[in-house]
C-alpha cells in the first residue's frame, strides 16, 4: 500500500474550518436558497449589485478560525449556483470582480490565511445551476469545469486540497476523473483532492486519486482498507445547526458539548473535522458562531498535543465504550468522557468520587496527568492489567471530555 506523506501531514491537522459564503449569503435562507426557493434567474443574478463584503471579512474569517484551534480552512470558491468568488479570467462574469466589489475574494482569503500560517483548501462545486452546459452539453461543461478548477491551482500560490461536491448529482455521467484530478497534480501535486460521496455514501472509497473519504454529517468510523492500493485520509464536516450557508431563522443549534464530543470522536478513528459556518452577507461572522468557536478553541487549547499526531490503538476501556485511548511515540492518550463532578449534595447531580479506567497496556508507565492542568492521576498497574483513577472535576469544571496523558518507559 502507498502511504504519501501529504496525507498523513492532512490527518495531523486535525480540525478545520468549512465556509459557505456567496451570493446566497445575502439572503440569509442558506446556501440553496435559488433552488429551493424557485428564485428565477434574473432576481437571484441581481444580487450581484449587492454583493459586497467587507474589507476585513478575510481577516476576521482566519482569526476566528485561528482562535478555534483550526490549522485549515476550507471556502466555497464556487458553489452550486455557479457564482465563483474568484476571477474567472474571462470564462464568464459570474464572479466577485464583477459583483459590486470588484474584488477576487479567494485572493484576500490566501492571503490572510498565509499570514496566520493557516492552511487554504478551496471548495469547488462539480455541479452548476447557472451554467447551461450543465445539462444541454455535459462534455463541454466539464472542459469549463476543468478550466475553472486550472485557475484556482495556478493563480493563488501553494493550496492543501481542493473539496469537490456534487457528483452525486450526476452518478451515471463519465465525470472524466482522471482529466480532473491529473489536472490538479499538474499543478498542485501535493494538494489533497477530496471528492464528497454525500449522505448517502459515507467513508465510501473512491478514485485512486482521491487522497481522503468523506462523512458528511455523520459519525466516522474505521476505513476497510483492506486490498486497496493507497492509504487515504478520513474527514467529517459537520453543521452548527442545520443548514451550511448563513440562514438567518435556523435556531436548531447543536451544543458546544456536543461539537467538542464529536471532535473527540473524530479523532478516535484518525478523522479531521470540518467544522463549518456561514457568514452573513457582508462576510461577518454570526455571534454565536463565534461563541462556539472560542470555547471548542478553549477545549482544543487544552488537549491540542491529543488530537494532532497520536494514532488510534485497539486498546479497550472495560465497561467504558465512549472512552479511548490514542498513542504517538511513547505516550498515550486516555480520552474520557462521561466524567463525574466532586461537590456538595445540594448543588452537583452527578456524586461519585472516584472514577476508575480499566484496560490491559504491555508498556510500563511512568506517570500519568492531566494534560489541561498537569495534576497527577493516580494509577496502578499489576503485569498488563491497568487501573486509572482519578476525582476528575472539582465544582465549576467541566471539560465535556478530558484526556489524560499516559508516559510509558
Amino acid at each position: 500500500m502507498i502511504i504519501k506523506q501529504y496525507i498523513k501531514d492532512f490527518e495531523n491537522l486535525g480540525f478545520g474550518m468549512f465556509v459557505h459564503f456567496g451570493l446566497y449569503s445575502i439572503l440569509g435562507t442558506a446556501e440553496w436558497a435559488k433552488y429551493s426557493n424557485h428564485i428565477p434567474d434574473e432576481d437571484y443574478d441581481s444580487l450581484l449589485e449587492q454583493f459586497n463584503p467587507k474589507e476585513d471579512w478575510a481577516t476576521e474569517l482566519v482569526k476566528t478560525a485561528k482562535n478555534a484551534g483550526c490549522k485549515y480552512i476550507t471556502l466555497t470558491t464556487r458553489h452550486h449556483d455557479g457564482f465563483s468568488l474568484f476571477d474567472t479570467c474571462g470564462l464568464n462574469t459570474y464572479d466577485a470582480p464583477h459583483s459590486k466589489c470588484g474584488r477576487d475574494l479567494i485572493k484576500e482569503f490566501v492571503d490572510a490565511c498565509n499570514c496566520e500560517e493557516i492552511i487554504p483548501f478551496f471548495y469547488h462545486t462539480l455541479l452548476d445551476w447557472h451554467e447551461e452546459s450543465y445539462k444541454q452539453d455535459f462534455p463541454k461543461y466539464l472542459e469549463y469545469l476543468r478550466k475553472s478548477v486550472e485557475i484556482i491551482c495556478k493563480h493563488y500560490g501553494k493550496i492543501g486540497g481542493i473539496w469537490f461536491d456534487g457528483m452525486w448529482d450526476k452518478p451515471d455521467e463519465d465525470w472524466e476523473e482522471n482529466a480532473l484530478y491529473g489536472m490538479i497534480r499538474k499543478y498542485q501535486p501535493d494538494a489533497m483532492i477530496i471528492n464528497n460521496t454525500g449522505l448517502d455514501a459515507r467513508g465510501a472509497l473512491g478514485h485512486i486519486e482521491l487522497d481522503s473519504v468523506t462523512f458528511e454529517r455523520g459519525k466516522p468510523g474505521a476505513i476497510n482498507m483492506e486490498g486497496a492500493p493507497k492509504y487515504v485520509a478520513s474527514e467529517m464536516c459537520e453543521v452548527f445547526c442545520d443548514h451550511w450557508g448563513y440562514a438567518r431563522e435556523d435556531l436548531n443549534y447543536k451544543s458546544p458539548a456536543q461539537m467538542i464530543r464529536e471532535l473527540a470522536d473524530c479523532r478516535r478513528y484518525r478523522a479531521n473535522m470540518l467544522m463549518n459556518i456561514g457568514p452573513m452577507g457582508d462576510g461577518s461572522i454570526r455571534e454565536i458562531d463565534k461563541a462556539i468557536l472560542n470555547l471548542m478553541g478553549s477545549w482544543v487549547n487544552y488537549f491540542d498535543e491529543a488530537i494532532r499526531k497520536p494514532e488510534p490503538t485497539k486498546i479497550e476501556i472495560e465497561g467504558k465504550p465512549d472512552d479511548f485511548i490514542l498513542k504517538h511515540e511513547k505516550n498515550y492518550y486516555l480520552f474520557c468522557y462521561n466524567l463525574p463532578m466532586v461537590a456538595d449534595a445540594n448543588v452537583a447531580i452527578l456524586q461519585d468520587a472516584q472514577y476508575e479506567s480499566k484496560f490491559q497496556l504491555a508498556d510500563k508507565i511512568q506517570s500519568v496527568t492531566w494534560l489541561d492542568n498537569g495534576e497527577t492521576v493516580s494509577f496502578i498497574q499489576s503485569n498488563n492489567d491497568v487501573v486509572v483513577t482519578t476525582v476528575p472535576y472539582t465544582y465549576g469544571r467541566n471539560l465535556v471530555v478530558r484526556v489524560a496523558k499516559i508516559v510509558c518507559d
